[in-house]
């Protein structure tokens, strides 16, 4: 199969998260995270972060479990949108289309090899602030939040997967995903990879699911403005009674400043700071890490989460 034009896919929209509690969830991402809540309807609220140029940059919808339903992608264009619908009906994607997101025209919902709904859309509508809300300067969306950590965007979805080279050539050979770095294992199977459609070094992780189960979450990430940023949610998590699997620290893979935390209905979320590294050559080498490479821990030290909590299956970076 050849690889598509990059270009189509021009960026990572949104994320739709189930949780067993929505208004706790709803409460985590408002007074922790410093969202704003821009939608409800029934058992689901549409939230965004202040610097999303549309109209949410993440939905949280009541379910019995946590976990991953949607991962929006917009298009560069509806030609874009058109060019990887007819690459999913070829390469036996097929999905469907719907309009069931407000501020959103039609999204073409397919899915991974693992199961992980994905959607694809063009038609966004820009958001425009209520007066409260409105910034001093016209370049921005709306105005920062004065709760909270403050998170920038919405950076990436990290999915576990049973087959992570599966997956990722999904990414790469239907939609247009370039990989930047991957760690492969002593058996030679990849146990990760990390891709992206646009000049940030990931959009989109794929990590091997060591139960074998398929359709299942690492985490979702938002971007701080700095690394301080980082620093101030953990001391903010201690306060406010929020849950720190690991960090704050730095990533030896993608070299991001994180942090893990877990909001009430059970996903885990990372609070990142991966702002100066872009990967801007056209021709970037795939990076390789090894197991033993990896045994060393993170970019300090740190050792990589071995065993798991109640909470969900380990991060591998």
């Amino acid at each position: 199969m050849t690889t598509p034009p990059l270009g189509d896919i021009a960026h990572l929209g949104h994320a739709e998260l189930l949780t067993p509690d929505l208004d706790g969830s709803v409460r985590f991402c408002t007074d922790f995270l410093g969202l704003t809540v821009c939608g409800e309807s029934g058992g689901t609220v549409h939230l965004r972060t202040f610097d999303d140029y549309e109209h949410h940059s993440l939905v949280l919808t009541a379910a019995e479990r946590p976990g991953l339903r949607r991962t929006a992608l917009r298009t560069s264009s509806e030609e874009a949108l058109g060019r990887r619908v007819e690459a999913l009906e070829a390469a036996g994607h097929a999905g469907r289309w719907v309009e069931d997101e407000p501020g959103i025209g039609r999204l073409y919902v397919t899915a991974d090899p693992d199961g992980h709904e994905i959607a694809l859309y063009w038609e966004s509508e820009y958001y425009a602030a209520p007066p409260e809300l409105r910034p001093a300067l016209k370049n921005q969306p709306q105005a920062k939040p004065n709760r909270g950590v403050g998170v920038r965007r919405l950076d990436h979805v990290n999915f576990l997967a049973a087959d992570v080279a599966a997956n990722a050539d999904f990414q790469q050979q239907v939609l247009g995903a370039r990989p930047t770095e991957q760690i492969r294992l002593d058996s030679g199977a990849i146990g990760a990879k990390w891709l992206t459609f646009t000049d940030k070094s990931y959009d989109v992780v794929y990590t091997s699911d060591w139960t074998g189960a398929s359709g299942r979450l690492h985490h979702i990430a938002f971007a701080t403005d700095t690394r301080e940023d980082v620093l101030r949610a953990a001391d903010l998590a201690i306060d406010s009674g929020v849950f720190i699997e690991t960090g704050p620290h730095k990533h030896a893979i993608q070299q991001t400043f994180f942090l893990y935390v877990y909001e009430p209905g059970g996903n885990r979320i990372e609070l990142c700071n991966p702002l100066t590294r872009l990967v801007l050559a056209p021709d970037w080498p795939l990076v390789t890490w090894t197991e033993a490479e990896r045994a060393r821990g993170q970019a300090w030290g740190l050792k990589t989460i071995e065993s798991f909590h109640t909470h969900g299956t380990p991060p591998v970076d």
